[in-house]
């Protein structure tokens, strides 16, 4: 699909607007001296004892001249050193000096303080929508693995009270559902907790890098039949595979442990669940009357799957 002018000035003005919210466009950043350019060098340079002045360059993608006056600046305020490479004089190195190791913990400090700020102000609704929109936008653009980034493990002390919180922010955001669908989350969680039988049922939440990103749980029916439920994955995540590798893993358990069968409820609004469904070999087997449910109409469905 072809790149308009209008998605080209959708970027823009996020650029322009994002730049003025970090604040890089007056004096300082963070109320200091220093540029954005000349803090990412120096918060570069903290990352370790030495850095050769090649590879710094490669990483920010700097003009050699550019930063070749900015270190001399640098050197100049006693923030850094340059020598040569004691096994090859061709290559520099330079390191922050300890008035350098304090200039990176200011710029720390305050950007900490500046972020914590910035989302302190927000509610937690849109503070979590703003964090997910970020980590969206650096895994698309970033240099982070795809698909397979993720793993799939079973509950920590936290993770059953996140499903429901989740499960119910988001069928409110999405599906416009009320609060009595986060009270049947709640209630098929704690159900779970109370009646678990570790050899007929299990949960796993996909997790990448300390960041949690869906979940799903495989509880009994009947003597031969498991059902999946309260399969999310986070709008971040999702097209990633996290949702595919939830359903595979459900399904995998519940043959292992002896089911015939598998099935699931869902609803005729989430289209997109259907189609991890379908591909993993789950089959509508039902369609029931709309009826009034967490404040709205819903057409319930039954899909089932043989082991």
């Amino acid at each position: 699909m072809e790149v308009t002018r209008e998605d080209v000035g959708t970027v823009r003005a996020f650029n322009r607007f994002y730049t003025g919210v970090i604040g890089v466009l007056g004096e300082g950043l963070v109320r200091s001296p220093y540029s954005l350019t000349e803090a990412r060098v120096i918060f570069e340079l903290a990352q370790r004892e030495d850095t050769e002045v090649l590879a710094l360059r490669r990483v920010l993608d700097l003009d050699a001249g550019y930063l070749s006056r900015m270190l001399a600046r640098f050197e100049t305020d006693g923030l850094v050193v340059r020598e040569r490479a004691a096994e090859d004089a061709r290559r520099q190195i330079v390191r922050l000096t300890p008035r350098g190791r304090e200039v990176f913990a200011m710029l720390d400090e305050r950007s900490v303080a500046e972020i914590r700020g910035l989302l302190t102000g927000l509610d937690p609704g849109d503070r979590h929508r703003l964090l997910a929109a970020m980590r969206s936008i650096n895994g698309i653009l970033g240099d982070r693995p795809r698909g397979d980034a993720f793993v799939l493990r079973p509950p920590r002390p936290g993770d059953l009270g996140w499903v429901v919180e989740r499960n119910g922010a988001l069928y409110d955001e999405e599906c416009g559902w009320d609060r009595t669908y986060e009270a049947l989350v709640a209630s098929v969680v704690a159900d779970y907790v109370r009646g678990h039988d570790p050899e007929r049922e299990n949960a796993w939440i996909a997790e990448s890098g300390g960041d949690r990103l869906g979940a799903v749980f495989c509880v009994r029916r009947e003597d031969d039949v498991a059902q999946l439920r309260l399969l999310h994955v986070e709008p971040a995540a999702r097209g990633t595979g996290v949702g595919a590798a939830l359903v595979a893993e459900c399904v995998r358990f519940a043959a292992e442990a002896g089911y015939a069968e598998i099935m699931l409820w869902t609803t005729a609004l989430q289209r997109p669940a259907h189609r991890l469904y379908e591909r993993a070999g789950f089959v509508l087997d039902e369609e029931e009357p709309p009826a009034e449910r967490f404040g709205d109409v819903i057409t319930g469905q039954v899909w089932r799957k043989k082991l």
